[in-house]
């Protein structure tokens, strides 16, 4: 099934994805992807002397998961053209190996592009655990096709 084009985005509608069980596994492999080995993340004696009191998962592993959550709506399979950018994004809660989140996003605004083919279309978006608490949030700006 394709995704939706400019026209069929609507301002106001509300999009939620299946969750997701962060692991150990997730934070090892961010951790040699992105060369983040920040004790925090990968010291199990560090991170339990810390103020968490356990190991946290890198906060922009979080971020790329929520990604591919977002994905996995399908909303923009075979439309977008780019992601433009993250708006007042916010780190607002550790998430623990474990944890599972979610995410909740809302269609916030959309306008078109210089380039007729094309329209802006900007979420506002929340990274939610599975206490249903707040971990992370912000505006994802993207650019999808047009129908014309």
């Amino acid at each position: 099934m394709p995704g939706r084009y400019f026209e069929e985005f609507e301002v106001g509608e509300t999009f939620t994805t299946i969750g997701r069980t962060i692991t150990e596994a997730d934070v090892v492999a961010f951790a040699g992807m992105s060369g983040d080995f920040t004790q925090i993340h990968t010291d199990e004696e560090f991170a339990r002397a810390s103020v968490f009191g356990r190991r946290v998962a890198q906060g922009l592993l979080v971020l790329s998961i929520a990604s591919g959550l977002r994905m996995r709506l399908g909303i923009v399979e075979g439309t977008l053209v780019a992601l433009l950018g993250l708006e007042e994004w916010r780190f607002r809660a550790p998430v623990f190996i474990g944890d599972t989140v979610h995410v909740r996003m809302e269609t916030i605004e959309k306008r078109l592009s210089s380039e007729p083919s094309r329209g802006v279309v900007t979420h506002a978006v929340q990274i939610v655990n599975q206490r249903d608490e707040v971990v992370q949030s912000g505006r994802i700006v993207i650019m999808v096709r047009t129908r014309a």
